[in-house]
């Protein structure tokens, strides 16, 4: 055994197997010009791949890698936040390709824009993951420091993004293990920050395998150590998932998911209202057993200001369950103040009599989809609001709904914030998140849209029910599981109870995001310090 452990450390010590990865590494950090930003793209937007739904989770460690050489081979900070940049319009581009759809539902307004559209987007982001790599120079040497700045930078990065110009959470890094119920477990204590912390790190450590200041035995450790922290994430993962169990359901709950599937082309045609309200209604009514005690409907199912309307108000009660409710969403007005004109994007808790018993109203707009930055300037509306923006609600908070468990309510995009989905002083026992994603067709946004679902669960503690006009709607429990599901493009319904929150809140729960972003600040301390520490060292 101990003659086999010396010739593994002497092949690995041994020049001529590793030459080729130090000439790779020295080719890629000499690059310049137009190879140099090509190279950044390319390995950007290969990250991408390893996003929902694809999960080509070892694509990460070329990409990641590939960009701390680039780093590495910067003069200075300026160009590495040029290497950046690069690298992030390539990654941001392709994993959001698919907002040119939502442009494409209105061809004869935006459809000239629709090829712009992804690449528009991935302007006003890059710059946060750009900045990380532009950080990352605060580590003045290559190695592990300079990998774990980037590191620690890149999820400081990801958590701006989260709310500056109102905020992009989307396809944080965090997200590539949602293919693993167990992988997602960590987020209950680090949050979604702090999975992408620990990825970024185990992605790109292997760059440290080309210094030579070390024999190769020894610079695999570092790479094995932050391998062993996914793994250690893995077996926290199973052994909460089997510690927890069958998370139990709601006594004299049994909710009916309706996804109508209708076209996003057709749904806000004024002739097709009554129809698309009949379709609905009667897949809500639908016979069944056990039978439905609530209705949910998806975002802007009612696409009229179904409060004002009692005729149509009516025609939703009587295909609500007896003593029961449908929660829909629609739009809503304020008739009472004749000089302001607001719209709400909402949702309603009808009874069985066509009562409207409380209402929610979206907060967290979606800039270019629902309000149009700057607007008025550029004679420009918004995609769904048309030259009317929509107004903003007074934020997240909990409904108690005749029997029904404290619900959050969350709307489209509400979903994708980590730490910002529930009152803090007022914690629901489950959140209902309503959405329609028929504006992006089939592509891999409603499957990006829902794992940020999933993950919410995670970090709550709580169950999630998510109902999408096209799909997918779904029943998550509060570890993350989804355990019942209608696929995207589909209609018909969703049965199933509702599952019971965790008993006590999780670590993310209680202190936010704040955990995994300590971490990262931690971690990128430790990465400068390191580096500086061998800088002076060396010289």
């Amino acid at each position: 055994m101990a003659a086999a452990i010396v010739a593994l450390r002497e092949t690995l010590d041994s020049p001529g197997p590793w030459r080729w990865l130090r000439r790779i590494a020295a080719a890629t950090a000499g690059l310049r010009g137009w190879r140099r930003v090509l190279l950044a793209m390319v390995l950007g937007a290969l990250a991408a791949l390893a996003l929902p739904p694809l999960y080509v989770i070892p694509i990460l460690i070329p990409a990641f890698t590939g960009l701390v050489w680039m780093i590495d081979g910067a003069r200075n900070w300026r160009v590495a936040l040029g290497i950046g940049l690069c690298f992030s319009m390539g990654h941001l581009t392709a994993g959001l390709y698919w907002v040119a759809n939502a442009l494409l539902t209105k061809p004869e307004e935006f459809g000239l824009l629709a090829p712009l559209a992804p690449v528009g987007l991935a302007a006003i982001l890059a710059p946060w993951p750009a900045a990380a790599c532009a950080l990352a120079r605060l580590a003045p040497r290559s190695g592990i420091g300079r990998v774990l700045t980037l590191a620690g930078a890149w999820t400081l990065m990801e958590w701006v993004r989260g709310w500056a110009w109102t905020g992009f959470p989307w396809n944080l890094i965090g997200s590539v293990w949602a293919f693993s119920d167990a992988m997602l477990q960590g987020a209950a204590v680090i949050g979604t920050y702090g999975l992408s912390l620990v990825t970024v790190a185990a992605a790109a450590m292997p760059a440290v395998l080309t210094q030579p200041h070390a024999r190769l035995s020894r610079r695999w450790l570092p790479v094995v150590a932050v391998w062993a922290v996914l793994l250690l994430l893995l077996a926290f993962g199973e052994a909460r998932i089997a510690a927890v169990g069958d998370t139990g359901v709601v006594d004299g709950v049994w909710l009916r998911l309706v996804q109508g599937n209708i076209p996003q082309n057709l749904k806000w045609r004024r002739e097709l209202v009554d129809k698309h309200l009949a379709t609905q209604i009667r897949l809500g009514e639908a016979p069944s057993e056990p039978a439905p005690t609530h209705v949910l409907w998806s975002e802007a199912a009612a696409p009229l200001f179904l409060a004002e309307d009692r005729a149509r108000l009516a025609q939703v009660g009587a295909g609500t369950p007896p003593g029961g409710l449908t929660l829909l969403g629609t739009l809503r007005t304020a008739p009472a103040d004749p000089s302001r004109f607001q719209v709400w994007n909402s949702m309603l808790a009808v009874d069985d009599r066509g009562t409207v018993v409380d209402w929610y109203d979206k907060s967290h707009l979606v800039p270019f989809g629902e309000f149009m930055p700057l607007g008025n300037l550029l004679g420009l509306g918004s995609i769904a609001g048309g030259m009317a923006d929509f107004s903003r609600g007074s934020g997240v908070r909990t409904l108690r709904l005749p029997g029904l468990p404290p619900v959050g309510p969350l709307i489209c995009y509400e979903v994708i914030f980590p730490g910002a989905v529930v009152d803090p002083d007022d914690r629901p026992q489950w959140l209902f998140n309503l959405t329609n994603d028929g504006w992006y067709g089939y592509s891999t946004g409603p499957f990006q849209h829902l794992v940020a679902a999933r993950l919410r669960a995670v970090e709550e503690g709580l169950p999630v029910v998510r109902v999408a006009n096209t799909g997918i709607s779904a029943i998550i429990d509060p570890l993350g599981r989804v355990v019942a599901e209608l696929g995207l493009g589909k209609q018909g319904v969703v049965d199933g109870p509702l599952p019971l929150p965790l008993t006590g809140q999780t670590v993310f729960s209680r202190t936010g995001p704040w955990g995994g972003l300590g971490l990262a600040l931690l971690l990128m301390g430790i990465g400068v310090a390191v580096s500086r520490r061998r800088s002076a060292f060396t010289r």
